[in-house]
């Protein structure tokens, strides 16, 4: 029942507001207004009052009753297709910015929303963008509908269409900026405060003065503590529910005894306390947190739509197709997707037979059939001949990174490497720990009074900040030197990685082979100019390289050959009707060819069938990398090598004299195979890089350690591969591998130069008479070293490793 009264100062139990004028009661609760109060009936009706007890009066006001015109636009199909990411026959995917999520209770409230409407199949909450993605049935519940649920239960989502995603990774970015600033500012003025006592100024630190600057110190410390330091003590404290223990939790044990032991001298004042130690180890741990991502900034490709998606897409102009850069692709451009390539925005159908694999985005794998004027969502791989597209939307960055981040591009199998940064940090956390106990214990024996400063000197002074900067900084800007070396990495762990290989696996077409030095010779009966034009209209729908190869030889027609029934199997060959000819590529077992014994051992055969005779075979003379046999040589350095091709052995004698002695070269290999083998390696205790193409080899790349695609100029990559190399460094492999294992030994040289470090530190906290002044001078200086000693290592490395030289 509901009752109106006089407010008498309490609060709404929805909101928290107080109650300034008349305020409703219902169910033995007050609101401050009807929006309150009917959100509070929602969720009561619907069993989700949980709501009210993860935090107190969570809910938002709600003084404005949702309008039942206000949101009529969405109702518009031009207004949902800029706003929907995926829509399929069932159901819609949308990702909403929600400025005023604040709390645990917002993300149950939002990942429960199923519950409240039954065509809402699924919300995924992001809490650091305040962002949800909700998958909803379109049939049963529309775009508006779910924006008004939203709105009535006051999470009203950002619908601005103008750059949007722009300012919200600005403001993610910002909000490890702000952190950085109040921990600097807080370091800057407290070590400004501190200098009379540094320098021993009788005239401060005899007087009033020094309990003054300790009260100052106290206030500009609280910010750093409880706003700048509060990840880690979340980060350390979810370790803890998991019963592990990372580097965090020494790191966030440290600061809160920093605090609180400085804090109990400077009220007690027996001393100065550590506030300049806190603040400058905050200050620069978060500096390099800063650094890392400024570095992965910089470097985008490996963190956004670009490592799935194709670097260059095929767009076609009236002179012709060329390739640009997927980034620079314009609502309007007239795009060509061939087989198993990437749709890398939303676009409109406008010829060819498409039939898209969504099991990117929704998980299932089944082809969906479109038709002409149909629209095509970013994400879908198309399963048949080429098909030609109108993008209507520009790349979004987020919603690809979000599709990359998915379970579906997980990759599973990986070896089980431990991280050495996390190995590290676990023994030091139970060394220090040890350390200081015993410190304490020692010192309760025998003088008392020491005990507790020896107890918290020891977990001051040896807080592994140099441990928690080393990887950050190194591995950050390894990465960013790769990248301008041209090889992209995924993340910064690929580096660790790499440097573990001890197995690398090579295929041959299109890795060992530059498709474009490749010389193309026709062999059998004389084709007519339409039987040129029906072999080269069917290559021209799939991007391995030999068909490419082929594609560009022959001449082209002036008018386009559609393709129907086209079929490609994966490393065999290809079919279709071209002018309702029946069209046949591939090799000799696909066209079920008898085997040539004179066949040229430096060249593959793609035989050719026109209504099932054999027309001849296209020979195509293989040119292998100038670089091939150097980068052979310096990557059996310490490790095995192997060769998988689905060629035919016939090539045998010509890669023995390529790779070293003991190699394994294995040939007739079909894609199961690869990754069979892979497999088998690990089983033996492999550490593997799969270096391919990322055509026949994308299940190897996705089982390997590290996965390595090597692109030429344009199109196909697998989503599977760790990282993307330019095929004009391939001559640099055997570099790239070298550069990774420096990178690791600067991380364990700047671990030596931290022990050291504490080693001195420790010398003196194990005495019970470390002074703030020495924690003081050594903690900062410990941090800048590392800083400076990882960035200019890894440099240097890149040069001593020739990553910027040219190729001889």
């Amino acid at each position: 029942m509901v009752k109106s009264k006089q407010a008498t100062g309490i609060s709404c139990y929805h909101c928290g507001d107080k109650i300034q004028q008349t305020h409703l009661v219902f169910d033995e609760k007050d609101f401050c207004c009807n929006g309150c109060q009917q959100v509070y009936e929602l969720l009561s009706a619907n069993n989700l009052c949980d709501y009210y007890s993860l935090e107190d009066t969570p809910g938002i006001q709600r003084r404005n009753p949702v309008s039942g015109v206000k949101y009529n636009f969405l109702d518009d199909e031009q207004i949902q297709n800029q706003l929907i990411q995926f829509r399929d026959e069932k159901i819609s995917r949308i990702t909403f910015h929600i400025p005023t999520m604040h709390c645990s209770s917002c993300i149950w409230l939002l990942e429960s929303l199923f519950k409240l409407e039954k065509g809402i199949k699924s919300s995924r909450v992001d809490f650091l963008k305040k962002q949800v993605l909700i998958t909803f049935a379109h049939q049963e519940v529309s775009l508006k509908g779910v924006v008004e649920l939203l709105s009535s239960l006051g999470y009203e989502p950002a619908l601005n269409l103008n750059d949007i995603e722009g300012r919200k990774k600005s403001a993610t970015n910002n909000r490890l900026l702000y952190r950085l600033g109040v921990a600097g500012f807080s370091f800057g003025n407290i070590m400004l405060i501190s200098f009379p006592e540094y320098f021993g100024l009788d005239a401060f630190s005899r007087s009033d003065f020094s309990r003054l600057f300790g009260y100052l110190n106290f206030i500009l410390a609280i910010p750093t503590f409880v706003y700048s330091s509060s990840d880690y003590f979340i980060s350390a404290y979810r370790s803890l529910r998991k019963k592990i223990i990372n580097i965090d939790f020494p790191l966030a044990l440290g600061i809160l005894v920093m605090f609180l032991r400085s804090s109990y001298e400077i009220f007690s004042h027996s001393g100065i306390g550590y506030f300049d130690t806190l603040a400058g180890l905050v200050f620069f741990l978060l500096l390099g947190k800063w650094v890392q991502q400024r570095t992965v900034d910089t470097i985008s490709f490996e963190r956004d739509y670009k490592s799935y998606f194709p670097v260059a897409v095929s767009v076609l102009l009236p002179e012709g197709e060329t390739t640009v850069p997927v980034s620079q692709l314009k609502v309007g451009d007239r795009i060509l997707i061939r087989n198993n390539e990437i749709i890398p925005a939303d676009s409109i159908l406008l010829a060819g037979e498409a039939k898209i694999d969504f099991s990117f985005v929704t998980g299932e794998s089944l082809p969906i059939q479109k038709v002409l004027g149909e629209q095509i969502y970013a994400g879908g791989r198309q399963t048949g001949g080429n098909i030609e597209l109108e993008v209507a939307k520009h790349v979004s960055q987020s919603y690809l990174t979000q599709l990359w981040n998915s379970e579906q591009f997980g990759k599973e199998g990986k070896s089980n490497l431990e991280s050495f940064q996390t190995m590290v940090s676990k023994y030091f956390t139970f060394f220090l720990l040890a350390v200081a106990i015993s410190s304490a214990v020692f010192w309760l024996i025998v003088n008392p009074a020491h005990s507790l400063n020896a107890f918290t000197a020891v977990l001051i002074i040896a807080c592994p900040c140099a441990l928690a900067l080393s990887s950050p900084f190194a591995l950050g800007n390894a990465m960013r030197l790769l990248g301008r070396a041209r090889l992209y990495l995924k993340g910064p762990e690929v580096v660790e990685r790499m440097a573990h290989v001890n197995h690398v696996v090579f295929d041959k077409t299109g890795t060992l082979t530059s498709s474009s030095e490749a010389v193309i010779e026709w062999h059998g009966r004389e084709l007519k100019e339409e039987e040129q034009f029906q072999i080269g209209a069917l290559c021209n729908q799939s991007v391995h390289p030999l068909s490419r190869k082929i594609a560009g030889y022959l001449p082209h027609s002036s008018k386009q050959l559609s393709v129907s029934d086209f079929h490609e199997l994966t490393g065999r060959g290809l079919s279709g009707r071209v002018q309702g000819k029946e069209v046949k590529a591939g090799s000799a077992s696909y066209l079920e060819v008898p085997s040539q014994q004179e066949q040229n051992l430096l060249a593959s055969r793609v035989y050719i069938s026109l209504e099932n005779e054999l027309a001849g075979y296209f020979e195509i003379k293989h040119a292998y990398r100038e670089s091939l046999k150097s980068v052979l040589t310096s990557l059996s350095e310490g490790r095995k090598l192997s060769l998988l091709s689905g060629d035919k052995d016939t090539e045998r004698a010509i890669m023995q004299d390529f790779f070293p002695s003991g190699s394994a070269l294995h040939f007739n290999q079909t894609p199961a195979d690869k990754m069979l083998y892979i497999d088998r390696l690990h089983a033996n205790g492999a550490v593997s890089a799969m270096i391919g193409d990322g055509l026949n080899d994308a299940g190897a790349l996705k089982v390997s350690t590290v996965g390595i695609s090597v692109s030429e100029n344009t199109a196909h990559f697998s989503p599977a591969s760790d990282a993307i190399m330019d095929a004009s460094v391939f001559g640099k492999s055997g570099n790239f591998f070298r550069f990774a294992k420096h990178t690791l030994l600067t991380i364990h040289m700047s671990f030596v130069i931290s022990f050291l470090y504490n080693l001195v530190g420790l010398s003196f906290a194990v005495q019970g008479t470390l002074s703030p002044l020495v924690a003081a001078i050594l903690m900062p200086i410990s941090s800048i070293t590392v800083i400076v000693f990882t960035t200019g290592m890894t440099t240097y490395f890149a040069f001593k490793d020739r990553l910027f030289q040219p190729e001889n």
